[in-house]
């Protein structure tokens, strides 16, 4: 009886945290080679123009927690930007509900503002997506995407800005 309690105990506890915890660093990150990219700033910069968690998912590659971002479930038309350096990245009308609980796309708005790069951490080989005028890790591209390109564009909330339509636009 004991151990069934202190096991409920330690669910309870691990669950609470986990529902409570911002984004967490990727596994065995390291600073990124800023040479790669046009926008160059050191951490503390980085640091000085992003909030916590943004800085956390942007910077040192992490992930926030599924149906956590602001994102996930938004449904107004406009623009995602880099959270980073404000490049556009992903327009709403490719945005759908994969169901994995972060925002994702069929399409980016012009490939050539992303950089692909192979991940192996946590025990798996994803493709990261990263933006190219700044280097921020954006989230993963994978091949089980809604047609008519089959990707599926899997980011992060802190790592995007949001920028809605204005109603001269419609």
């Amino acid at each position: 009886m004991r151990i069934i309690i202190v096991g409920i105990l330690g669910l309870t506890f691990g669950a609470l945290w986990f529902a409570t915890a911002g984004p967490t660093p990727g596994k065995g990150y390291q600073s990124m080679d800023q040479e790669r990219f046009p926008v160059k700033k050191s951490d503390d910069e980085w640091k000085k123009s992003l909030g916590k968690d943004e800085f956390c998912v942007l910077r040192q590659k992490g992930t926030e927690r599924a149906f956590s971002g602001k994102f996930w479930n938004s449904h107004d038309p406009g623009i995602y930007s880099c959270g980073g350096c404000g490049v556009p990245l992903f327009e709403s009308s490719t945005k759908y509900n994969s169901g994995s609980g972060w925002p994702s796309f069929w399409q980016p708005i012009d490939s050539a503002r992303l950089v692909f790069d192979t991940d192996t951490s946590w025990g798996m080989t994803r493709i990261e997506v990263t933006c190219a005028k700044c280097g921020s890790h954006l989230g993963h591209v994978f091949e089980d995407g809604p047609q008519p390109t089959g990707k599926r564009y899997c980011i992060n909330s802190a790592s995007l800005n949001f920028v809605a339509d204005s109603k001269e636009k419609k």
